[in-house]
């Protein structure tokens, strides 16, 4: 009977041992979540959006035709470049109704003289024949006619010589010369000037504001 209670202690003495010989797992414990940084750094501005871009003003001309001595002519006339190409409108008043009149710019921007011849023979860089400045070769100030209607009235509304231009500053360039309204239709093919005949009014060609 001893025998078996010392048995049954050591028994229980070594499951002791055993169990206090196996090291214990540590807690898990689950860390924090790190909190987000702060940033001393500036909050970065926005760029302004791009303004759009103006569109270039495009040069334009005027001239205001005053009558030559014994005429009624008189007018105010606009050059502007449609489509890359120098381009003529207005009016111009007191002529006779029904009338056509050849309509060119000349070499000088001078109309002292009392006939308008001041203002020299047509404007001519290109050192062609006169002509038609719908077909060549045509001068660089040649323009088609203008009408007047029956009111005496020429509405004009019409090209220029595709070789000339508004304030380039070169030999090419129609800003200061002058503007003349002749008595006759110009026949497209005399020379020099299409036998346009007198000058009933003339101007100098400014550059528009």
């Amino acid at each position: 009977m001893r025998l078996i209670h010392t048995s049954l202690f050591a028994a229980i003495a070594a499951i002791g041992l055993s169990a206090c010989s196996q090291p214990s797992a540590p807690a898990q414990t689950e860390a924090p979540a790190a909190a987000p940084a702060e940033s001393n750094a500036p909050a970065a501005e926005t760029a302004p959006a791009a303004a759009p871009a103006t569109a270039t003003a495009t040069a334009t001309a005027t001239a205001e035709l005053a009558p030559t001595q014994g005429s009624d002519a008189k007018g105010t006339v606009t050059f502007s470049v449609v489509d890359g190409k120098v381009h003529v409108t207005g009016q111009v008043s007191g002529l006779k109704p029904g009338s056509e009149h050849g309509f060119h710019i000349h070499e000088k921007g001078d109309c002292s003289a009392p006939d308008g011849m001041s203002a020299g023979g047509h404007f001519n860089p290109g050192h062609q024949d006169h002509g038609s400045v719908t077909a060549d070769p045509h001068h660089g100030g040649d323009m088609p006619n203008i009408k007047a209607d029956d009111k005496g009235v020429a509405t004009i509304d019409g090209p220029v010589s595709s070789n000339v231009n508004i304030g380039k500053g070169d030999d090419f360039d129609i800003i200061g010369r002058g503007l003349i309204v002749h008595a006759d239709p110009d026949d497209y093919t005399s020379q020099p000037t299409g036998n346009a005949g007198a000058r009933l009014a003339c101007a100098v060609i400014q550059k528009a504001p």
